[in-house]
């Protein structure tokens, strides 16, 4: 699996940025999709998640600070997964990770991207 994310850039507080992260080398849709973070000296933390489709429809997960702020959905026919921040705060300062896992797997995700940069100013 290759995963390519891309989208981060530099945004002042309140304003917008949308992720995206391609995937490569196996069935897109038969794939859990998240996106983590890790902002300067923390721990990597979970963003959100959206299960892969096979056997049912694909659902959506949010860490807390996240809800109603971010939206995570999935293109299958382009093998992409996105993540729409909204009001941006700059404690979401971080590198954004894209990951995946195989649907009938749980735990960790094996394959990650190389992450994209997100800095919020104040």
């Amino acid at each position: 699996v290759q995963l390519q994310a891309f989208g981060g850039g530099l945004v002042q507080a309140g304003g917008s940025l949308r992720l995206s992260c391609v995937m490569s080398g196996r069935t897109f849709s038969s794939y859990d999709m998240g996106w983590f973070r890790q902002a300067p000296g923390r721990e990597r933390e979970f963003v959100a998640a959206s299960t892969g489709s096979t056997w049912s429809a694909s659902s959506t997960y949010y860490a807390d600070s996240v809800k109603g702020r971010f939206t995570i959905s999935r293109d299958n026919a382009k093998n992409t997964v996105y993540l729409q921040m909204n009001n941006l705060k700059p404690e979401d300062t971080a590198v954004y990770y894209c990951a995946a896992r195989n649907e009938r797997s749980i735990g960790s995700y094996p394959d990650w991207g190389q992450g994209t940069q997100v800095t919020v100013s104040s």
